[in-house]
C-alpha cells in the first residue's frame, strides 16, 4: 500500500509522529481486505492486537511517499503474526529505504471479546491476503 505523508501526520518540524506508523500499518492491513471486497470484521468475529514490537529505523517527513509491505510469518490456533515493513521512496534511481518494522500478533475473537479458534476458511483467507 502506498501512503503520502500529510501535514496532519507530522509534528511542527514536519517529522511523522511515532504513533502514526502504527496507523499506517493498520490501514495497510485493512486495505488488503477492502481490495478483495471484504471487511476485516468477519461473519463470526474479528482480530485484535495482542502484542506489538516496533522498530523505528529512520524518520519520514512531510510529503514523503511511503510503502507498506505485509507478510504473514506465523499462524496458531487462535492467532497469527504479521511482519509489516514501511519503506520510503528515495527517488527513482535510489529505490526504497526501510524506515520502520512492526511485528504484530493478532488474536481472532468473538464479538464479545473471547478468543476463538481460527477456522480453516479464515486461515485460507489470511494466507491469500498476506504475502507468505
Amino acid at each position: 500500500m502506498q501512503i503520502r505523508v500529510y501535514y496532519e501526520d507530522t509534528d511542527a518540524g514536519g517529522i511523522v509522529y511515532h504513533s502514526n506508523y502504527l496507523n499506517f500499518c493498520e490501514r495497510a492491513r485493512s486495505e488488503l481486505f477492502f481490495k478483495k471486497g471484504l471487511s476485516p470484521v468477519l461473519k463470526n468475529g474479528h482480530f485484535v492486537a495482542k502484542k506489538i514490537e516496533a522498530d523505528y529505523i529512520s524518520s519520514a517527513k512531510l510529503g514523503d511517499e511511503l510503502y507498506v509491505e505485509t507478510e504473514l510469518i506465523g499462524m496458531r490456533a487462535a492467532s497469527f503474526e504479521l511482519l509489516q515493513t514501511i519503506f520510503k521512496d528515495e527517488g527513482s534511481s535510489l529505490g526504497h529505504k526501510k524506515i520502520f518494522e512492526l511485528k504484530i500478533l493478532l488474536v481472532y475473537t468473538t464479538f464479545d471479546g473471547r478468543p476463538q479458534k481460527i477456522t480453516q476458511d479464515v486461515k485460507e483467507l489470511l494466507s491469500l491476503l498476506f504475502i507468505a
